[in-house]
Parts: C-alpha cells; sequence; structure tokens
C-alpha cells in the first residue's frame, strides 16, 4: 500500500502541475470508505459476478467556470481484487488474470472532459491494465457538492466504463458471455486547494 500512495502522489503532483489556474484540486476520499471501484462480469450467462478493488487512491481537479478542463488520475493496487470469494480471488490474482505479482498497479489517467447535459459528462483516459494500455471511455454524472459535517468541501461524481478482457491481454476462456468487464467508479472527492 506504501507504493500505492507513493505513485499516487507522484501522479496527483503531476495532474495538480498541468491542471488550469483556477481549478479546485480534490483528493478522493478512499482511506475514509467515500468511493468505491467495483466491477461485474457476466458469469456463463445465469448471472452477475461482482467484485471491487479495495485498495486505490487518486486526484481530480475541477473548475466550474470550465470543467472541460477537469482530470482526473486513479492508481489500483491489483492485488485487493475482491470477489467476496477467496479461492476465485486467488485465480484472479494469477497468471489467467491480474498477474498481480507482474503487474501490481492498474491506473486511468484522463485526457479530455466533455461536459453534457444535467451534470454529466464524458471522460477520455488511459486505462493501464496486465501492463497493456488502452482508451477507454467513462459516463461520468456529478452527483454533488458542498461542505461536509467534518469541516471540509467535497464533490462527488460516479462513472462507468466497459472494457474488453483480450484488449488487455488476458485472454482466459470465460465464455463468450464473459468478455466484457463493466466498471463502476463511486468518487467523493476531499477539496485541498482552490
Amino acid at each position: 500500500m506504501k507504493n500505492v500512495m507513493t505513485k499516487t502522489l507522484a501522479v496527483g503532483s503531476l495532474v495538480l502541475a498541468s491542471s488550469p489556474l483556477f481549478a479546485a484540486e480534490y483528493v478522493i476520499d478512499s482511506q475514509g470508505a467515500h468511493a468505491a471501484v467495483e466491477f461485474k462480469i457476466n458469469h456463463l450467462g445465469f448471472s452477475w459476478l461482482n467484485g471491487r478493488f479495495n485498495n486505490f487512491e487518486g486526484t481530480f481537479s475541477y473548475d466550474p467556470a470550465n470543467p472541460s478542463a477537469s482530470t482526473v488520475a486513479v492508481e489500483i493496487d491489483t492485488e485487493s481484487v475482491d470477489s467476496n470469494h477467496a479461492e476465485r480471488d486467488k485465480h484472479l490474482r494469477s497468471k489467467d488474470f491480474l498477474d498481480v505479482s507482474e503487474f501490481p498497479m492498474a491506473k486511468f489517467v484522463s485526457t479530455s472532459f466533455e461536459p453534457g447535459s444535467d451534470n454529466t459528462a464524458t471522460v477520455q483516459g488511459d486505462l493501464t491494465l496486465h501492463g497493456v494500455t488502452k482508451p477507454v471511455t467513462m459516463a461520468v454524472t456529478k452527483m454533488g457538492e458542498g461542505d461536509s459535517p467534518w469541516g471540509d468541501y467535497r464533490m462527488g461524481f460516479e462513472g462507468t466504463a466497459e472494457i474488453k478482457l483480450k484488449d488487455f491481454g488476458i485472454d482466459y476462456n470465460l465464455g463468450p458471455a464473459a468478455e466484457t468487464v463493466y466498471l463502476e467508479l463511486y468518487v467523493e472527492g476531499i477539496r485541498v486547494s482552490q
């Protein structure tokens, strides 16, 4: 987890350095259990397998006067994968899937933010998973913002994306119904500068 924090701070510094002058900067409250990186994949066409990554860090910037300049960067500890089944999680960490000993980190870094209507946006970015970096499109909705009961200022978003396992070099055969993984990101950020 120390490596996660170190790399996240490095990414966060890069994001902050390249952010607009008047953008508000936020740190994702993953330690306070107010954020989540979740996924689901079809199981043989019968049901859904749901999971999450328990350890991740990230930052984002947002300028309401210029939302298209917003940025986000998230780093995920792949060993923290949790599908609520110990043996399956062991398999997910193996070379058949995430290969966490070789690729302990996944990350998403935005490349563009296109505002839509009703607090929605389309975020383009680069996802690095299993040692492969590919462009990914995420549909994002701003949930809200304001002062929190803890004396800080917060902003929240949710986002969804779809990826193909084979695009990231994961070709373990789970059947045609399980070629796509559906990602869900829930982010509550604490403002650290204005």
